[in-house]
């Protein structure tokens, strides 16, 4: 079998109370993922933590908490983390519900091992594309607070789409002393090319001006 494109520090939650969770943990980990397990909601928050990445399988009806609840309650503590339902064929109605208020998808009992395999791995993707996003957002919201006020003012008008000349009118500068920013900007943002500039600051809240 094809080993999976994982990150070496991607897991796969499993959350199920059936004797369904083992042959599923069993799959997955055969086919090369981590795995960690537990046989409810309740557990599962005891060892919740924020750092974990990965994604969740998650049975829809369980006893006590349900999938369902679990899944409320993870949304309440920014839970971002793609989420699989397994639900019985009953419970189809309250799985759609659940893509609906943001869950990835749902897969119907009984499953084929292609079909859940390819759901995991579309959803590691995604996760691993997601995180990414987000530590350049805040790599490049750091990088912004290493600017001069002068450098932020150039970058700002880089960003306007303002022609050196036109920067250096604007900011009563000669256009010398704005290649000399515009370099440092370049620099210190870690940019290989205006565009990569552009689309890294626009990502960040409040990057695109002040």
């Amino acid at each position: 079998m094809t080993a999976p494109s994982a990150a070496p520090e991607q897991c796969i939650y499993v959350i199920d109370d059936e004797a369904l969770r083992d042959s599923l943990v069993w799959l997955l980990e055969s086919s090369g993922y981590r795995v960690q397990a537990w046989e409810s909601a309740e557990s599962f928050l005891r060892d919740y933590l924020p750092t974990m990445t990965g994604c969740v399988v998650l049975d829809v009806r369980m006893p006590g908490m349900s999938g369902l609840e679990l899944f409320e309650e993870l949304k309440r503590r920014h839970f971002t983390l793609p989420v699989i339902f397994i639900t019985g064929h009953g419970d189809v109605p309250m799985a759609v519900s659940a893509v609906k208020k943001g869950a990835v998808d749902f897969i119907e009992k009984p499953f084929s091992e292609r079909d859940m395999l390819s759901l995991i791995s579309e959803c590691l993707a995604a996760e691993q594309e997601s995180r990414d996003k987000r530590q350049l957002e805040a790599d490049t919201a750091r990088r912004l607070t290493h600017l001069t006020q002068r450098e932020r003012e150039v970058l700002d008008l880089i960003i306007a789409g303002k022609l050196n000349k036109q920067i250096a009118d604007v900011l009563g500068i000669s256009i010398k002393t704005v290649e000399v920013h515009r370099a440092r900007v370049m620099e210190k943002m870690e940019a290989n090319s205006l565009a990569e500039l552009v689309q890294n600051v626009l990502a960040v809240p409040g990057g695109g001006g002040r």
